[in-house]
């Protein structure tokens, strides 16, 4: 039953493509202004002369009538931010941005503003949203040297379009980019122009109603500005005549069909269904007509707005369109379908009906993950709650700072040179923020899939700034070495100010950070001395045993745990900022070296200074980041720690010399994060013995060993001897099977085994 309407709503959709192209070729030729007032002339004739708003209904009452007034101001404002979007961004890109549904746009808004954003599937939806739009605004093409030859407002000159085309420039970004931005806006004004409206389509008797009147009274708002545009400006339309029919298309795809089938559709299916179904069609349809778009009227408007002999680039669908259009899909797929609360839980069994179990228990009652801003406010909160963790937030603050000072400085003065350490300097800010949300991380607590915690975010975080410090130490070099066969010219003059500016910011940061290496260059490896308060730190330990007949052997587990705040964490503490500080160092020999090198130019004409300088610091970076690199290694491949080799092999003679232990088998020890060190071990005891009295004496060993996280497997002697003569027997049976296939062989015509 739901095909028909489907069916219809696609079909609807493809058709309101069609018009949306349509009214591009339109505006070539029209004003933005008088486009508007006829659409919404003939949408407000058709739909009073069909829904007869006065003669049907009740009586409309003077505060309604005020109401819709405004309704049909906000109406017209994002009308003229829509179409106007459209003349800036072209018909695909608009149809890409602004076609999306509430539904869609408000699941987006969820995610993004509130505590009950949906789930991770949702998140990746909202994702996926910002990428395409993100996508749109980088990586695609704009035809900026056609605009830049002619009056950027072209015919559509008016106070409106000259405010909107001077908040773009304002911003610093092509009219395309600029349109990009207007559309996502004016998605959001509509979005909650229609949340707005669905009170007062109740008071006036229906959504139908209440557009028909608000399109009537659109039409005497717009009416006196049509009137002032013809008498003061000059039409390019040679014959109105010519259109009606694209006219009368524009006003029944894009607004009058679009409309009474969305109408129908919310009400016959889902809103997420309509959403998904509605938002996929038109987005094909978009990409399709951007290739293929041609009309018999559609050179004629050309010709009346450029010259025949340029080409024209408004529909390419270039790299970045065909992503975001992908990217658009996804989104609105995922945030349009329903949310599944209710199904969380962990699936414990069957009934004897074969229905499912599950267990709500847990994670499934914890809160929903927070909004965004709540997040970024969380997260400020505990930065700045700690001396380390504060001080590496200015630095970034200050550092930040100059970096757009620098940036603004190389655009403002055309300095490749400066522009480059500017990115250089903002790449330097990100790995400091990546290591700042790793501190944070180490912070979250263990969950059921996550349950050693988050611990080993900071080594990772630690091991990918190395590698990004490596491998700008190499670029470095590489081209420190090529301008050394060809020392290039360098403009000194801007160079100076700016170097000795970034020098000074350093060195406020080395200042800061330069304790932390001294602590940190005495420590290598994992650290694992307990620096936690008593009233922080807990451990236990239990036991269970179960038979295999007479055999029986039982488990242990400790552990010691710390609360409080990062400066718990020593060892992690040192380890960030020590990445830190090389960072800081990096640059600092990076501000030197141009100082020094700019001296010798002045001063000699050394051209070869700058490089030269450029090889001694792209070294220094390269050597400070091995050790860095070597621990986050042996961190991450599981080593024992270094610095405890000796503990642990001690500790484990003593293990071999308890009472009752005959031997012990299979212990790993590894260090799992800067304040963790796990470990598991197989005891082999006496069948006399308390379980319970090895495990707390083999814990109490390996936890002055600097073993924290303990796991310890009690094997009574009758357990491991049964287990031992499995063993023994698989053994024998597999190695004569081995000499017994090594013995076939042919003798004499006869075969023999």
């Amino acid at each position: 039953r739901l095909t028909r309407y489907i069916v219809l709503l696609c079909f609807t959709k493809f058709l309101k493509a069609v018009g949306l192209f349509e009214s591009y070729d339109l505006l070539k030729a029209v004003h933005l202004v008088q486009f508007i007032f006829i659409v919404q002339l003939g949408s407000a004739f058709f739909m009073v002369l069909f829904q007869k708003p006065f003669s049907s209904g009740k009586v409309v009452t003077k505060r309604q009538w005020i109401k819709i007034f405004k309704h049909a101001v906000v109406g017209c404002i994002i009308s003229l931010l829509w179409f106007f979007g459209l003349t800036l961004c072209g018909p695909l890109r608009t149809l890409l941005l602004f076609e999306h549904s509430d539904v869609v746009v408000l699941s987006l808004l969820s995610v993004l503003f509130t505590s009950s954003g949906g789930g991770p599937a949702k998140t990746r939806g909202a994702a996926f949203f910002i990428i395409a739009v993100i996508c749109l605004l980088l990586f695609d093409n704009d035809d900026l040297m056609a605009k830049i030859a002619e009056h950027p407002e072209g015919h559509h000159d008016s106070a409106l379009t000259h405010v909107l085309y001077t908040i773009i420039a304002f911003l610093g970004v092509a009219d395309h980019k600029g349109g990009v931005l207007l559309l996502v806006l004016a998605l959001c004004c509509k979005v909650g122009f229609h949340m707005a409206s669905r009170k007062l389509s109740v008071d006036v008797g229906g959504a139908k109603r209440l557009q028909a009147l608000s399109h009537l009274v659109s039409v005497l708002l717009l009416c006196p500005w049509v009137i002032v545009l013809s008498l003061t400006t000059e039409s390019k339309v040679e014959s109105w005549s010519s259109l009606i029919m694209p006219f009368i298309t524009v006003i029944f795809f894009v607004v009058i069909l679009d409309f009474y089938v969305e109408s129908i559709c919310s009400v016959k299916m889902e809103a997420s269904t309509c959403a998904r179904y509605g938002s996929f069609l038109i987005f094909i349809s978009a990409l399709l007509f951007g290739n293929f778009w041609t009309h018999p009227i559609t050179d004629q408007l050309r010709a009346m707005n450029k010259p025949p002999h340029r080409e024209s680039t408004e529909h390419v669908l270039s790299g970045g369109v065909v992503v975001s259009a992908v990217f658009f899909i996804l989104s609105a797929n995922i945030l349009s379908s329903p949310s599944r609360k209710g199904q969380k839980g962990t699936l414990i069994g069957y009934s004897p009906e074969g229905t499912p179990l599950y267990n709500f228990m847990g994670d499934a009652l914890q809160q929903s993950s927070q909004s965004l801003p709540r997040f970024i406010k969380e997260s400020l909160k505990q930065i700045l709650e700690e001396y380390d963790s504060r001080q590496i937030f200015y630095f970034l603050c200050l550092n930040l700072a100059f970096t757009f000072v620098e940036l603004f400085y190389g655009v403002w003065t055309n300095s490749l040179g400066l522009i480059s350490d500017g990115f250089h300097m903002l790449f330097d800010c990100s790995a400091l923020v990546m290591g700042l949300f790793a501190a944070l991380m180490t912070r979250w607590k263990a969950t059921r899939i996550f349950s050693y915690g988050y611990g080993r975010v900071e080594i990772l975080s630690g091991f990918i700034n190395g590698l990004f410090l490596m491998v700008i130490a190499f670029f470095v070099f590489m081209e420190s070495v090529a301008r050394l066969v060809d020392p290039p010219d360098i403009d000194t003059n801007m160079l100076t100010p700016v170097s000795v500016g970034g020098l000074i910011v350093n060195l406020v940061g080395i200042c800061a950070f330069s304790h932390a290496h001294s602590h940190g260059a005495s420590r290598g490896g994992c650290h694992s001395h307990d620096h936690s308060h008593s009233h922080h730190g807990h451990s236990h330990s239990h036991g269970h045993g179960h038979s295999h007949s007479d055999h029986g052997h039982s488990h242990g587990h400790s552990h010691g745990s710390s609360g409080g705040g990062m400066n718990t964490n020593m060892r992690g503490k040192y380890r960030l900022l020590n990445r830190v500080f090389l960072h800081v160092l990096a640059d600092t020999l990076g501000s030197v070296g141009v100082i020094v090198s700019t001296i010798f130019i002045q001063q000699f004409g050394w051209l070869i200074a700058d490089p030269l300088c450029s090889l001694f610091i792209a070294t220094l970076i390269f050597l400070s980041v091995i050790p860095l690199l070597k621990d986050a290694c042996q961190v991450l491949l599981l080593r024992i720690p270094p610095e405890q080799e000796k503990d642990l092999h001690a500790a484990l003679e003593k293990i071999q010399k308890i009472e009752g232990v005959i031997s012990y088998r299979d212990p790993h020890f590894w260090c799992h994060s800067a304040s963790v060190v796990a470990g598991t071990v197989h005891v082999q005891v006496v069948s006399d013995v308390m379980e319970q009295r090895i495990v707390q004496q083999v814990t109490a060993i390996l936890k002055d060993a600097g073993v924290n996280n303990l796991t310890v497997q009690v094997e009574k002697e009758a357990y491991f001897q049964h287990m031992s003569g499995l063993s023994t027997g698989f053994q024998d049976v597999l190695a004569m099977t081995q000499q017994l296939e090594s013995m076939k062989y042919y003798k004499d015509g006869t075969y023999i085994m």
